[in-house]
């Protein structure tokens, strides 16, 4: 009576199996307890052993997916059919053996099979075979290694082997690994009929002292997390392979014990009191844009920083003087943005290549003034842009640049208001930043980083005395803008801010 194998239960989560590889072939006599086959779930990889001996019929093939309590195999009664079958298998194995070789003439090229999608080459790591060996269709001549993984390379055909890749070369996927003289008969031409026994031993030694010490799937990642060398187990299953349960039954050799002190551990870091968590939120669209532009100029210009340091004394006593007549007659705060602009749009009307940008093959130079003002925002970084900032007077900047910062802030501000723009300056001193290289805002050529104001000692005039210093960062894009006209255009900046009257003047 046959007997029903079904998937067995391997684990609370787990629904589903995949046949990995049947260790036996349909219409093979198996014994009570002999792994059959090896299943493989998404945590981990089992043996299948047969619950009785018999005779074994295959019902669900090699990588098919099956759900747990699927009946994949059947056992029929052994009985008679058990002991006549190999004994049959015997005496056609001995008649074949004791047959002379014959060469065929023909050759049977084996090559590197594809084993994954992202594998392109693999490695010989061991020859099981010697060159000029007679091996058997089926049989394992080799073991080949990838980056991923380690298989076995089976004989395509019967014949003599004659190895073209030495172990340790590295061949691509199709690559030449070695030839086969395909022969007709089981044993080498000058064996004698009295070797046809021994011939057998020997075929049945090979494969057993190829099973043997080598791990099943499931036993080699035991004994790699109990850190247990497959040399130190000995194999319980067929051919003396490594079985599930040889590997937890395995223990490591005792350490041997050094008579020397051990050093002090050091006490483990232990955490108390404090929380762990952590939360995933989605990327908004601004943000995914802002990333990706800001990755774009790093990787497509050539971006350089230059630095200089302002001394903001003139600018601040400017503006403490005429802060309240300036608020009362024009209804605006002065800021240090109006300074900044106003200079910078100077200093661009004599270095134009720092309000260029690059079309292609073509620079565009602009006769304008559109500057860009970052505007930190509770939805991340904006850029609006103050049009013709050339023409416009100082109050009206101010008036402008508090325009677009509110708009900013509620989420108001247009694609037109932010889009365009020939130079950008950004203001990281409001929260605090010392020193900092800006990334460009493209496709202009050039952006401006003011930083947090520090009172330092400098030396005026023979003397060292106080003064609150700024330092300026332009960050420019070296394809259109020479190292020359970086350094004039801050160098002109610091001149215009250290004596504001030069604004006034135009000077």
């Amino acid at each position: 009576m046959a007997q029903q194998v079904k998937v067995p239960t391997v684990g609370e989560s787990i629904t589903e199996v995949t046949i990995a590889n049947w260790l036996k072939k349909d219409g093979d006599v198996v014994k009570m307890d002999e792994v059959i086959a090896e299943l493989e779930s998404d945590k981990a990889t089992f043996e299948l052993t047969a619950p009785q001996a018999g005779v074994l019929k295959i019902l669900k093939a090699k990588g098919e997916v099956v759900p747990i309590g699927t009946v994949i195999c059947e056992i029929a009664d052994g009985g008679a059919t058990a002991v006549s079958a190999p004994a049959t298998k015997e005496t056609k194995t001995e008649n074949s053996l004791t047959q002379p070789m014959k060469a065929t003439g023909a050759i049977k090229e084996m090559k590197v099979p594809a084993v994954g999608e992202s594998i392109t080459e693999v490695t010989i790591s061991t020859w099981l075979k010697k060159e000029g060996d007679f091996v058997k269709l089926d049989e394992v001549i080799a073991e080949v290694e990838s980056d991923k993984a380690t298989f076995e390379l089976p004989a395509e055909a019967n014949g003599i082997l004659r190895i073209i890749a030495k172990e340790k070369t590295t061949l691509p996927i199709g690559g030449l690994i070695c030839k086969i003289e395909v022969t007709e008969g089981g044993a080498p031409t000058g064996a004698s009929s009295s070797s046809a026994a021994p011939a057998s031993q020997s075929a049945t030694s090979s494969a057993v002292s190829y099973a043997a010490g080598s791990p099943s799937p499931a036993a080699a990642k035991i004994l790699d997390e109990k850190g247990i060398a497959s040399s130190q187990v000995a194999g319980s299953g067929v051919g003396g392979r490594i079985t599930k349960d040889d590997a937890v039954k395995a223990q490591a050799a005792a350490p041997v014990k050094d008579t020397k002190p051990s050093p002090a551990m050091a006490p483990p870091v232990i955490a108390s009191g404090g929380t762990r968590g952590e939360r995933r939120e989605k990327m908004t669209s601004l943000r995914k844009t802002i990333a990706k532009r800001l990755v774009a100029v790093k990787n497509e210009t050539a971006m350089l920083t230059t630095f200089n340091e302002v001394d903001m004394k003139p600018v601040m006593d400017l503006r403490s003087k005429y802060k309240e007549q300036f608020k009362e007659k024009y209804g605006v705060g002065l800021g240090f943005m109006s300074f900044f602009t106003k200079a910078v749009c100077t200093a661009l009307k004599e270095f134009p290549a720092v309000n260029a940008s690059i079309d292609k093959d073509e620079i565009v130079y602009h006769d304008y003034c559109d500057i860009s003002v970052a505007v930190s925002t509770p939805r991340g970084l904006v850029v609006p842009v103050i049009r013709n900032a050339e023409s416009l007077s100082m109050n009206q900047v101010e008036a402008e640049i508090a325009r677009l910062a509110a708009r900013g802030r509620d989420g108001k501000l247009s694609i037109e208001e932010m889009t365009g723009g020939t130079f950008t300056i950004t203001n990281g001193g409001v929260f605090g930043s010392m020193l900092s290289t800006p990334i460009i805002n493209a496709p202009q050529s050039a952006i401006l980083g003011m930083h947090n104001i520090v009172e330092r000692p400098i030396a005026v005039k023979g003397e060292v005395v106080i003064r609150p210093i700024m330092y300026l960062a332009l960050s420019y894009d070296h394809r259109i803008v020479d190292g020359r006209e970086s350094v004039s255009f801050l160098v002109r900046v610091k001149e215009m801010l250290e004596d504001p009257g030069r604004l006034i003047l135009g000077v």
